[in-house]
């Protein structure tokens, strides 16, 4: 009876363990700063957000409970204030967190770009620092012959059109703040906060566990909210300007990555480091084996030319038995054999 007992119980934490790993890998987590904001929770609540100030509020509004990010280690909940770079029909909206007085730290960029077909893309690229090389989210295109323009957007009046599978630029035009930043009443908007100084409505919450924001935000994941993550640029030019000349950069964030050990996740390229240097310590093993392996050679060769000599010396059988009758180590050790396991160690250690 005790055994089924036992073997019930270990059949029942089997199957939990497995519905928890579930449950965690479903919700993206990186191990990285950025796993406090979840971008396709960002990335949906920008699109349903009516003017670039109402998703800042929106964003930093605690009932939402989307900001969950601390980068100065306060153990309070950072305010994210939202820039925008405009060139033609292309907006940068640049998502930055100023940690103190004399850093700011850009979180996420959210690319949005009309093409000469008057379509429109939207992508939300997180910051390296915080979600490694090239994290972008954005709406899943759809094969479905009647679906709404923005296949991520669940707003309470879709638009049904006919959408072509796997397009590269995906149909955004009927997300509300799409429509706004192309309307005539668009008014560029230009966050006065800063480090110190926040809006009324900002409520220095309390930071909460990340097994729990994640938990929270899982249903984004997966599909069920339209979105899906790549690491293609719809408008990479305007990625690169960002890059190239806009992007704030935190030496606290830097040091507290490396600290963590996240410099692997945040950089692909590294995560072979490891094996390249026991790759060069197994190259340099190698070469020392080498070179042991010639004072080896050479000592042995040594060895053979001192036997070679004491058998051309052909001493006579007078000497031969005085040699033999004073000492066998004496005539080893002037002979090869001494020579040989003095010289064969001598290189090994070397």
């Amino acid at each position: 009876m005790k055994v089924r007992f036992l073997s019930f119980l270990v059949i029942v934490m089997s199957l939990f363990g497995t519905t928890a790993f579930s449950q965690n890998s479903d919700t993206g987590e990186l191990g990285l700063p950025g796993d406090n904001l979840d971008l396709y929770a960002v990335l949906d609540l920008f699109q349903k957000s009516k003017t670039i100030e109402d998703f800042e509020k929106s964003l930093n509004d605690e009932k939402n409970k989307i900001n969950n990010l601390d980068l100065n280690d306060d153990k309070k909940i950072d305010f994210i204030k939202v820039d925008t770079k405009k060139d033609g029909d292309n907006y940068t909206f640049i998502l930055r967190d100023p940690i103190s007085k004399k850093e700011t730290q850009d979180v996420a960029v959210i690319l949005v770009s009309k093409d000469k077909n008057k379509k429109v893309s939207m992508q939300i690229v997180g910051d390296k620092a915080l979600y490694g090389k090239d994290y972008i989210v954005e709406p899943s295109p759809s094969g479905n012959a009647g679906v709404t323009s923005n296949p991520g957007y669940t707003g309470s009046n879709p638009v049904t059109v006919n959408v072509p599978a796997q397009t590269t630029t995906i149909v955004v035009e009927q997300a509300p703040i799409v429509q706004y930043v192309y309307s005539p009443a668009y008014v560029p908007y230009y966050p006065p906060y800063y480090y110190g100084y926040y809006p009324p409505y900002f409520a220095f919450a309390t930071v909460m566990a990340v097994g729990i924001y994640r938990h929270n935000h899982y249903h984004y994941h997966g599909g069920g909210y339209g979105y899906h993550n790549t690491n293609v640029y719809v408008n990479h030019n305007s990625f690169n300007n960002y890059n190239n000349n806009s992007r704030n950069t935190s030496n606290r964030v830097s040091h507290n990555n490396i600290n963590s050990g996240n410099r692997n996740n945040i950089n692909n390229g590294n995560r072979n480091t490891a094996s390249t240097r026991d790759g060069n310590r197994n190259s340099a093993s190698t070469r020392d084996a080498n070179r042991n392996s010639a004072s080896t050679r050479d000592a042995s060769n040594r060895a053979s030319a001192s036997n070679r000599s004491s058998s051309s010396a052909r001493p006579s059988a007078s000497n031969r038995s005085s040699s033999f009758s004073g000492s066998g180590g004496g005539f080893r050790s002037s002979g090869g054999g001494g020579g040989f396991r003095g010289g064969g160690g001598g290189g090994r250690r070397r």
